[in-house]
């Protein structure tokens, strides 16, 4: 028995608790009582004990957390996986806590799954021991067969209008100048048409990180096969509801109407939809997106000189 609480001791190499374990067992043989040897037996099993749970390695913390990306873009619905790293990469406790700050924008998971919810930017955390690292993720616009589209028109140039039945700006082809959607008439109307085989990127009104659509990009949202095409009124304003049929991702896209090419009328507001794409159909025409109250949704040519409403794609 002697020789058990040894090797306890030898184990965790622990002078001050092998004096004491040897005292207590010579006092209890010295004084020859039983009970007095059992109790210094009980002792020194319990010192022991105590001892060599407790002299094990010390843990090793963490002192560093790094992710596989600080920034990341995804569209409504869609989600990626962020892949931490502990320093050191033998650390005791490997658990990492995740959260986000804003889980109506974008929500994260145990293992770091990251689920885009709604338009909007939040921050993604991840923490191991007292150590973290965050992740900045910006969610825009909706997938569409292949194509990242825009939410709502292009309001004033360089941003979007309020709300996705919402209007937004007029623009003639290939410039940047918007016009306003109330007021029958306007001053200052060029009726030339502006040159370009597409729309510059310097003439382009859409918000940074966006562009007006080429004609292949208009041709996606309007496949039949892959995307529903039904009318539908937002909030009192008619339009048509474009949905993927794979996904369910959906945008709606208002009747705007148009300003006339020969002097900027304002007209057809509520039953025509004319959005346009970038690419040219001739020197005066360019490819535009077209739906009327009676007329299905297609691809059609209008003056370059009209003005339009914009709904722009994702700028990959």
């Amino acid at each position: 028995m002697i020789a058990y609480y040894f090797a306890y001791c030898y184990l965790c190499k622990n002078l001050l608790f092998q004096f004491l374990i040897i005292k207590i067992i010579k006092n209890s043989i010295t004084m020859k009582k039983v009970k007095l040897i059992s109790f210094g037996l009980l002792l020194a099993m319990g010192l022991a004990t105590v001892v060599f749970n407790s002299c094990g390695d010390d843990p090793v913390l963490v002192t560093g957390i790094s992710l596989d990306k600080a920034t990341h873009t995804l569209a409504i619905n869609e989600d990626f996986k962020l892949t931490a790293t502990l320093t050191p990469s033998g650390a005791t406790d490997k658990t990492v806590i995740w959260t986000s700050d804003k889980e109506a924008i974008a929500k994260v998971d145990n293992t770091g799954k990251v689920t885009s919810v709604a338009e909007g930017t939040a921050k993604i955390t991840a923490k191991a021991g007292t150590e973290t690292a965050t992740c900045e993720v910006t969610v825009k616009g909706v997938r569409i067969n292949g194509v990242v589209w825009a939410t709502r028109n292009v309001g004033a140039a360089g941003a979007f209008a309020g709300k996705p039945e919402e209007v937004g700006s007029y623009y003639q082809w290939n410039r940047k100048k918007a016009w306003a959607s109330t007021g029958t008439t306007v001053t200052g109307w060029d009726s030339n048409s502006a040159g370009g085989t597409v729309w510059e990127k310097a003439n382009d009104p859409s918000p940074t990180g966006w562009r007006v659509p080429t004609k292949e990009e208009i041709e996606k949202l309007v496949d039949a096969d892959k995307v529903t095409i039904e009318k539908k009124t937002e909030n009192g304003v008619n339009g048509r509801k474009f949905t993927d049929k794979v996904t369910g991702n959906s945008i709606f896209l208002p009747a705007a109407g148009y300003r006339t090419a020969a002097a900027g009328s304002l007209t057809q507001v509520g039953t025509y939809g004319r959005y346009w794409g970038s690419t040219q159909y001739d020197a005066t025409n360019a490819y535009v997106l077209r739906f009327t109250e009676t007329i299905d949704v297609g691809i059609t040519n209008f003056s370059r000189s009209t003005g339009l409403s914009v709904r722009p794609v994702a700028d990959n």
